[in-house]
């Protein structure tokens, strides 16, 4: 999270200017650029390096549509890579479903829901439980349809879908490898939401022209922003590996059962908000009862799940991670944990069952705690049991102080007082005959915290971890991920 330079969005351009300078108010912003000057930073560049790192959440993109009109194939190619999944095989374990990409300088998150074939409910029910998982998390839908195939039956029960959820669409074309093809995609019309857009994501023909036709309905900053309400309920995404007990533990915190927990089959529902009394105040619980794994229907559990996850983490401000105690903690366990830490969210990690545990399993499993989980020993832990409620009054205070610590801010002058005692004691190791020291930083946002530091050289990962490391001894930020940048002076003299 701490390693990498964040390139710039329109977004946290508007946020910069509109609002301040990312945490910075004019007279410190002022201070700040002449100590930059004085450092022989180029100031455009500086500013820049603010901006960029000072963005907020970023704007979503679905991608939705039927089986095999290659939505993967055209997520691969807006964000640049081959990531997605782009075998048709059900049972595909899909590890991640969002991605970040960016086109013509702005930056987005896409939603992928492909790969996935019909269950044994109809290839309606399939594709419906994807869309509606992903259409409920976006601000924005490219909804792609095989132009040679044609609208079909199942391209209309997406249409209804898109229509009922209000978001704005952009109508993929799809397989449209020549001039020839584009008669075919006219037909698409028929379909009702606006001029269909002629691609072929196997070769990129057309791809720009969609792209360009997504960045004017893609909103600068998602709908969904967080806190604007006064008093307004905090969002909580209650997420976890299927039956681990996230549905019971809804119900115990709700003091009622708001939730069917069962493995029956069942068909698809509308993703539910719940808002839930705890600890005196209201919260939103968002989309929290996990996925339902339907009968004969096993293999694609981890990929609903997934789905699932990422469109509840989208919405909220802080993810509770529900881990069973009783069990190892499992690679799935560790990717849900990192899911909510890459989005950028507050974090809580709530050990269920805890109750049923003897003493060998709770020496075990704090060794597993420290191996497994050691890259997020920042994350208030509470040890719960859903069953009989036990320990659930301690959840409460571990969210709050998660989303204090999410929200922390450090001013300028404090932080670059910390920063110059840090490198005076502890210097960045000398490579090649050169040391490279950190002159000065600023936060240019919170929720996550973001920090800009600005260097004479190369900061390597490790001294950028030691520097997380420390910055949270100083401040705190307990529960929350920090992203960490690092701008490099340029040479002076190397402009003529």
């Amino acid at each position: 999270m701490n390693d990498h330079i964040e390139p710039g969005g329109s977004d946290a351009h508007d946020a910069a200017h509109e609002h301040d300078h990312g945490a910075l108010g004019d007279a410190e912003f002022a201070e700040f650029m002449e100590l930059a000057a004085e450092e022989g930073f180029d100031l455009e560049d500086v500013e820049g390096a603010i901006e960029a790192a000072g963005h907020g959440p970023l704007p979503v993109l679905a991608v939705v549509g039927r089986p095999n009109v290659g939505k993967s194939t055209l997520v691969n190619r807006i964000i640049g890579r081959r990531e997605a999944v782009v075998e048709d095989k059900p049972g595909v374990t899909r590890d991640r479903v969002t991605y970040e990409a960016e086109w013509a300088g702005r930056r987005f998150k896409v939603v992928d829901t492909g790969g996935w074939e019909q269950d044994v409910l109809g290839i309606d029910a399939s594709v419906a439980a994807q869309a509606e998982y992903a259409i409920d998390a976006a601000d924005a839908v490219v909804f792609v349809v095989d132009a040679k195939v044609g609208a079909t039956d199942t391209d209309e029960a997406v249409v209804r879908l898109l229509r009922k959820a209000g978001k704005p669409v952009v109508l993929c074309a799809n397989k449209v490898d020549g001039p020839s093809g584009e008669a075919d995609a006219a037909y698409l019309w028929s379909l009702g939401l606006g001029e269909p857009y002629p691609v072929s994501a196997l070769h990129g023909r057309g791809t720009g022209d969609m792209l360009d036709q997504v960045l004017e309905v893609l909103p600068e900053a998602p709908a969904q922003t967080f806190g604007t309400a006064v008093g307004g309920p905090r969002r909580v995404a209650l997420i976890g590996r299927p039956n681990v007990g996230k549905s019971s533990l809804l119900n115990k915190v709700a003091g009622e059962e708001r939730v069917v927990v069962n493995e029956l089959a069942g068909t698809t529902r509308d993703p539910v908000d719940e808002m839930i009394e705890l600890g005196g105040k209201t919260w939103k619980f968002v989309d929290t009862a996990g996925i339902r794994k339907r009968v004969h229907l096993q293999q694609g559990a981890d990929y609903y799940a997934s789905l699932r996850t990422a469109a509840a983490v989208e919405k909220a401000e802080v993810a509770v991670v529900l881990i069973d105690a009783a069990e190892s903690i499992s690679v799935q366990d560790q990717r849900i944990v990192t899911m909510a830490v890459e989005a950028g969210r507050a974090l809580v990690l709530a050990f269920n069952k805890w109750d049923t545990l003897d003493e060998e399993r709770r020496y075990y499993l704090e060794r597993e705690i420290e191996t497994e989980l050691g890259q997020v020993a920042w994350a208030p832990r509470v040890n719960v049991s859903a069953r009989t409620g036990r320990h659930m009054e301690r959840l409460v205070p571990a969210i709050e102080t998660a989303l204090a610590g999410w929200e922390t801010r450090v001013p300028t002058g404090r932080l670059n007082a910390f920063l110059g005692e840090l490198v005076a004691a502890h210097p960045h190791p000398v490579r090649g005959g050169k040391q490279p020291r950190i002159l000065f930083g600023t936060q240019a946002g919170t929720r996550p915290p973001r920090f800009v530091l600005f260097a004479s050289g190369f900061i390597e990962a490790g001294y950028r971890r030691f520097i997380e490391r420390r910055l949270r001894e100083e401040f705190g930020f307990e529960g929350t991920p920090i992203h960490i940048s690092v701008r490099v002076r340029e040479k002076r003299g190397r402009k003529k």
